[in-house]
């Protein structure tokens, strides 16, 4: 009975992938195209993540099925092209923000950016096809070269490592353990290498075990790896740091109406009675999101008054905030996108300035060229400071901070010469509306804190504020389009993992090791 269930599904699967492989034209496109979207359903917030594997499943038989190495690239750009549009949609959002302004950008910044991220993805069914690897060698093939593709979006032009295969597995905390070994990029190796197994189906020839064997492979891997995920948080102590009780705000002050001049003492208002609000007196730490602050406060006593108004006596109240700075003049220097720690005296006891700043929204590159304005308010571009840093403030572990997308960075979101204890991101989600990208953003700050074995903080304007454990594990939160706190302990950090101290290099090493077993199960085909 089961031999014959087990038959009958192979059987089906080489006559599906026959189906696949021989499309053509605006078929084979659309296809591609249908099989990335899929992908992206298997991403947060959704966590299909069986739909992973019918797409990358489908993915192999289309490259399989491809008369060329360009047919192959362009089964990948359209599979690419799928994945990102339906990924990214959001960032139309954010140009809605001004509509006037910026809505013509749209297509250009979701069609367009979709279509540059394709490539990647192009050139990894292209490598495929060029090795002329089958079967499982085939699959391990892709596997490499996907995550290289996803590896080097990470790294190139300012990088952009979002959205990547393996934070499917976010949801799933045991699942997500893994990332404490070989990081996201690990995650997203063998998450391909695994999702895409049941291609092997239909071209393993021979008895119905030999047929199976992918597929038995990748099932006894998906065990392992939740078992030792398992076995991890068995050994995890809940564990947090004596007399540190954190406050994060959350306003949710509409994009649009954020920085418009006769609302900003409004806003600040609200955040300003949103931190005392019932709870307060238990609290020692408050923290606001990213330009919480609506306005420079360095420069400003009567602000910074205001400030230590509602800071818990002998703690900390940590903001988002504007900072410029001027010469001995008066003239003008630059100005950041800041964090402040004041104090309950009002003076600012340490200060981060971003340094790694988000093309076309905080500074436009090749302007001179370009020639048109960033999306953020203001025709200044801004400057960028000195990171990833760690800064030591009274009563607290020393900390990493890191503003809005800072923390989507695998191995660049602390200094390695001065281990912090803890991770403290401030964003502004707002700029993505009521989407999958706020959802996108959390997922990739719950990989930080597992990769580094670090709490992460998360205040964010309209969502998600929480507070994640170095498991990954959501210890406080306050949904998306929500106003109000996060009251919550802060956990202790743990040694290092294997990732942290090691970075990438456990992801090469695993990458030679499929090349590895690809060639031996190349040479005996």
């Amino acid at each position: 009975m089961i031999a014959s269930v087990l038959a009958r599904t192979a059987a089906g699967s080489a006559g599906l992938a026959q189906g696949i492989g021989v499309l053509a034209g605006w078929r084979r496109a659309l296809a591609a195209v249908a099989l990335g979207a899929a992908a992206t359903g298997a991403l947060p917030p959704v966590y299909l993540w069986p739909l992973a594997a019918v797409a990358f499943t489908g993915l192999v038989w289309l490259v399989d099925g491809a008369s060329g190495p360009r047919r192959a690239f362009a089964a990948g750009w359209w599979f690419g092209f799928g994945h990102f549009v339906t990924g990214l949609y959001w960032i139309a959002h954010a140009l809605l923000t001004d509509a006037e302004k910026f809505a013509w950008m749209i297509p250009f910044a979701v069609f367009g950016l979709s279509a540059v991220f394709a490539i990647y993805c192009g050139l990894a069914t292209l490598v495929l096809k060029l090795s002329r690897a089958r079967g499982i060698a085939g699959v391990l093939v892709l596997a490499v070269a996907w995550t290289g593709g996803e590896w080097l979006r990470g790294h190139l032009l300012s990088g952009f490592p979002w959205n990547l295969i393996g934070s499917i597995w976010v949801d799933y905390p045991p699942m997500m353990q893994a990332a404490a070994l070989f990081g996201a990029y690990g995650l997203s190796l063998a998450t391909v290498a695994l999702a895409a197994m049941p291609a092997t189906l239909a071209g393993a020839a021979g008895r119905l075990p030999t047929r199976w064997a992918g597929v038995g492979v990748a099932a006894a891997v998906l065990v392992l790896g939740w078992g030792f995920g398992q076995l991890r948080l068995s050994m995890a102590a809940d564990d947090f740091v004596p007399g540190i009780r954190l406050r994060l705000v959350q306003p949710n002050v509409p994009q649009n109406i954020k920085w418009d001049p006769a609302m900003r003492e409004e806003h600040f208002r609200k955040t300003l009675a949103l931190s005392r609000e019932p709870g307060f007196e238990g609290r020692t730490h408050i923290i606001w999101p990213e330009t919480a602050t609506p306005f420079t406060i360095d420069d400003n006593a009567q602000r910074r008054l205001a400030l230590a108004a509602v800071t818990p006596p002998g703690g900390l109240l940590i903001t988002g905030a504007p900072r410029i700075e001027r010469d001995a003049d008066g003239r003008f220097r630059g100005i950041w996108n800041s964090l402040h720690a004041v104090d309950g005296s009002g003076a600012i006891v340490g200060t981060y300035d971003k340094f790694h700043l988000v093309p076309f929204g905080e500074y436009v590159p090749l302007r001179s060229i370009l020639g048109f304005a960033k999306v953020t308010p203001g025709a200044i571009d801004f400057s960028a400071g000195h990171g990833p840093a760690t800064l030591d403030l009274p009563g607290l572990p020393k900390v990493s901070p890191l503003i809005c997308y800072e923390i989507i960075f695998p191995a660049r979101v602390v200094d390695p010469t001065d281990r912090p204890g803890w991770i403290v991101n401030l964003t502004n989600d707002a700029w993505f509306g009521i989407s999958s990208g706020p959802y996108q953003h959390f997922a990739a700050a719950r990989l930080r804190a597992v990769e580094e074995g670090l709490p992460v903080v998360r205040a964010a304007n309209n969502g998600i504020s929480a507070v994640v454990d170095p498991y990954g594990r959501v210890i406080g939160r306050l949904g998306l389009g929500r106003t109000g706190v996060v009251d919550a302990d802060l956990p202790r950090a743990i040694d290092p993992p294997f990732y942290a101290r090691w970075g990438d290099a456990p992801l090469a090493a695993l990458a030679g090791i499929f090349l590895g077993l690809a060639a031996l199960l190349r040479r005996r085909d």
